[in-house]
C-alpha cells in the first residue's frame, strides 16, 4: 500500500502517518529524514543535495524527487510505504509520477487530512513549550498544573515563533497556493481520499483504516 499524506500544517498528518505506518507495518517516510539520512552515509545524491542546503537555497525538485525514488526501492518497502511532506506541488507530484512508472510502481492513495484553517491556528496558537527540558503543552488539550509552567521542569513555557497566529497565517497561505492543487491532482487519478481532521486523533485514524481497507 503505497500512501502520500496530505494536509495542511497542523493538520495532524504526521501522526496519522506514524500510526498508520505502525498498523500496516511499512515506513513513514519524510524529506526531512531522507535529506539527514543521505547526508549522513555521504551518498552521491546526499552530496547533491547537501551543496543546495549549504547554500540556503532549495534542493531542485528533480534531485528531491531522486531521493524520494531511491528511498522507496528499498527493501523495507516491499509492502508499501508512507509519503508524508512530499510531493508539495503539482511539479513534485508529476516528476514523482513518472519516476514511479519507470519501476512499474504508482500511488494507491492521497489521504487529505481536512481541517478548516480556523481551527489550525487555533489548535497551533494553543502550543507551548518548555525552554528548558522541551516539554510540550497546549492551553486546551494538555494543560500544565500551573499556566505558564512547565510539569516537568518548573521552567516557563513560551509561544515558538512558528506557532504564533501570524506565522502560522502566512503558512497557510503558502500551503493553500502550492500544495492544495495536489487535491485536485489527485482527485483526477481517482487517488485522493479525504478525512474530518477535526475530529479525535483515534476517530481520524479509524477513518482513514476503514477507507483504505475497502
Amino acid at each position: 500500500m503505497k500512501i502520500i499524506m496530505l494536509g495542511a500544517p497542523g493538520a495532524g498528518k504526521g501522526t496519522q502517518a506514524k500510526m498508520l505506518a505502525d498498523k500496516f507495518e511499512i515506513p513513514h517516510i519524510s524529506t526531512g529524514d531522507i535529506f539527514r539520512a543521505n547526508i549522513k552515509n555521504g551518498t552521491e545524491l546526499g552530496q547533491k543535495a547537501k551543496t543546495y542546503m549549504d547554500q540556503g537555497l532549495l534542493v531542485p525538485d528533480e534531485l528531491v524527487c531522486d531521493l524520494v525514488v531511491d528511498r522507496v526501492k528499498q527493501d523495507d518497502c516491499s509492502k508499501g510505504y508512507i509519503l508524508d511532506g512530499f510531493p508539495r506541488t503539482i511539479p513534485q507530484a508529476e516528476s514523482l509520477d513518472a519516476a514511479l512508472a519507470e519501476i512499474d510502481s504508482k500511488i494507491d492513495f492521497a489521504v487529505n487530512v481536512e481541517v478548516p484553517d480556523e481551527n489550525i491556528v487555533n489548535r497551533m496558537s494553543g502550543r507551548r513549550a518548555c525552554v528548558a527540558c522541551g516539554a510540550t503543552y497546549h492551553t486546551v488539550h494538555i494543560p500544565t498544573k500551573v499556566e505558564g509552567i512547565c510539569d516537568r521542569c518548573g521552567k516557563d513555557l513560551i509561544l515558538r515563533e512558528d506557532d504564533k497566529p501570524e506565522t502560522v497565517t502566512k503558512r497557510l497561505n503558502v500551503y493553500h497556493e502550492q500544495t492544495q492543487p495536489l487535491i485536485e491532482y489527485y482527485t483526477k487519478k481517482d487517488s485522493l481520499v479525504e478525512v474530518d481532521g477535526t475530529k479525535d486523533m483515534n476517530e481520524v485514524f479509524d477513518a482513514i483504516v476503514e477507507i483504505l481497507g475497502k
